[in-house]
């Protein structure tokens, strides 16, 4: 059985940095690009950033470009997501979620249950 678990959330000023992780479990890790997605309240869903299996190579929303960063460490099955200089409009629940392909292409179906990211003074 697929797990994702998210953590790292928090209350966070404006400016501020948070890095959330993403732990997975009951597949082959480093065969699957992973993503992160998040949901501001009263909002659609929005896609935030993506990563290949390998972790060489990365895709961003144009909202976080140059203040998040995603990567992946293959050997603990952990998925992290670094961002830096935030924004009240950052605040969302953010969500990890496996592609179907070790590319970020095709499919999702796996989803994490969600971490709180609240960036407000």
């Amino acid at each position: 059985e697929v797990q994702l678990v998210e953590s790292g959330g928090a209350l966070v000023q404006p400016g501020g940095s948070l890095r959330l992780s993403c732990a997975a479990a009951g597949f082959t890790y480093s065969n699957y690009a992973m993503n992160w997605f998040r949901q501001a309240p009263g909002k659609g869903l929005e896609w935030v950033s993506s990563i290949n299996g390998g972790g060489d190579s990365t895709a961003y929303a144009d909202s976080v470009k140059g203040r998040f960063a995603i990567s992946r460490d293959n050997a603990k099955n952990t998925l992290y997501l670094q961002m830096n200089s935030l924004k009240p409009e950052d605040t969302a629940v953010y969500y990890c979620a496996k592609n179907t392909l070790c590319a970020p292409t095709g499919g999702l179906d796996s989803w994490g249950l969600g971490t709180q990211v609240t960036v407000s003074s």
